[in-house]
């Protein structure tokens, strides 16, 4: 089963090493897109452990101008010590951040389980303040998300709007695709409306025509940002019409967590795999 599934992942994972990632991203970026760098793994304890993750990152950002990339690393907080304390994630945090600066490089920080929300909001409001090309991500899932968003737009935050992938109870999430659907289309109309530079991260046809209608009544500066291996029939779409998009590019060997996640996430992502696998075209968008 494991075998099966891995033959499914390497479509949208660049492989085990920084090579592998920034070779990825070099394609990427030839095609007219930007490129966010993700390494697989989370909820680090090991000393070590954490201390490589932090030297992969920073090699990485130090790697883009030698592979002629316009790149981000995206963090999940639990990578790199906040299993430990916050205090310890945002130490690790700053040290990325001073990496990013001599770099240039943007940083998102990922949004992980319901658990880890308000430390990851801290975190990224207490860096928001020292470094600007800093961005979070907001799950649409989540019932306290729009209030968040309120909140970070008010201090200049740069969102990252997505589905949300972790399995979480009812009292913390909305459990239906259609009011997910629903809170993703309001959150992402406040953003047009009163952000700047965002990203609207998602495969899903509906939330990109929306996205497509909504920036021609706004002028705002943002991009789509989609996985390596999906949807790419839509991205040069997209490009062609002046939209920019990143891909997002995971690597690394711990791939098995991340993968099961993203297929139960949305069925409706099994099918977008299967359609960028025998690489059919895509239902016609409003674009």
């Amino acid at each position: 089963m494991e075998k099966i599934l891995f033959g499914v992942a390497k479509q949208w994972i660049a492989g085990n090493t920084i090579d592998d990632a920034l070779s990825a991203g070099q394609n990427s970026y030839k095609n007219g897109m930007g490129v966010i760098i993700n390494k697989l793994g989370e909820y680090h304890t090991s000393k070590n452990l954490i201390e490589n993750t932090i030297s992969e990152y920073k090699t990485v950002m130090e790697s883009f101008r030698k592979w002629k990339v316009s790149g981000a690393i995206s963090v999940k907080p639990t990578q790199i010590g906040l299993m430990k304390s916050k205090k310890e994630c945002l130490m690790n945090f700053e040290a990325l951040i001073n990496s990013a600066t001599k770099s240039q490089s943007f940083v998102w920080i990922d949004m992980e389980s319901s658990d880890h929300t308000d430390e990851t909001i801290q975190i990224y409001e207490n860096l928001l303040a020292r470094y600007e090309r800093l961005g979070i991500a907001i799950q649409a899932n989540l019932l306290r998300s729009e209030g968040d968003l309120a909140d970070l737009l008010s201090i200049g935050g740069k969102i990252r709007l997505v589905k949300g992938a972790y399995r979480e109870d009812s009292n913390v999430a909305f459990k239906s695709k259609q009011k997910v659907d629903q809170n993703y289309l309001r959150l992402m109309s406040i953003l047009f409306e009163s952000g700047n530079e965002f990203g609207i991260a998602t495969h899903d046809g509906a939330m990109i025509s929306s996205a497509v209608a909504l920036a021609k009544k706004y002028e705002k500066k943002f991009e789509f940002q989609m996985l390596r291996g999906i949807r790419d029939e839509l991205k040069p779409v997209l490009i062609k019409k002046g939209f920019s998009l990143s891909e997002y590019i995971p690597y690394g060997t711990n791939w098995l967590p991340y993968s099961i996640r993203r297929l139960k996430e949305r069925k409706r992502n099994i099918l977008l795999l299967g359609s960028s696998f025998l690489q059919q075209k895509a239902k016609p968008l409003g674009i």
